[in-house]
């Protein structure tokens, strides 16, 4: 099988732009929630979700999960063009089922956590952070 230059630099864009595309451009957080947790119902409380009332900078929020006996959390901004945010797993040699990071937020919106706790159910958490420019409102 031959291939002309022109077909082959045509397949490489091709190849190229899948790559660079984002597969699921249209996903609420509800769904990737329901992904995450197969369908299965959220509880409350077990799950602490720790963020500013107030960030000044959206570009480095600092946020805070803590699940006691947690397997794994997942971190959504629900205003994000891309709302997944991080997933965190815990095996069974680790000290604490907590995780703290920055992340970055495109403006004042919704950030939400979800466990899944070692007996197989869910608990969700949900703060509102609102994003100022240069902290002067916004």
């Amino acid at each position: 099988m031959d291939f002309t230059r022109r077909e082959t630099l045509a397949l490489a864009a091709g190849a190229a732009l899948l790559t660079v595309l984002p597969f699921r451009a249209s996903a609420s957080v509800d769904d990737l929630i329901n992904e995450f947790t197969g369908g299965a119902d959220l509880g409350e409380g077990g799950l602490e979700l720790t963020a500013p009332e107030i960030a000044e900078n959206g570009n480095t929020v600092p946020i805070e999960v803590s699940a006691p006996g947690a397997v794994a959390i997942a971190v959504y901004a629900a205003g994000n063009p891309t709302p997944p945010v991080a997933t965190f797993r815990f095996g069974p040699l680790a000290g604490a089922q907590m995780a703290s990071t920055r992340i970055r937020l495109a403006g004042t919106q919704d950030v939400v956590a979800v466990a899944q706790m070692a007996d197989g159910s869910f608990v969700r958490a949900s703060k509102t952070v609102k994003v100022t420019i240069g902290g002067c409102g916004g």
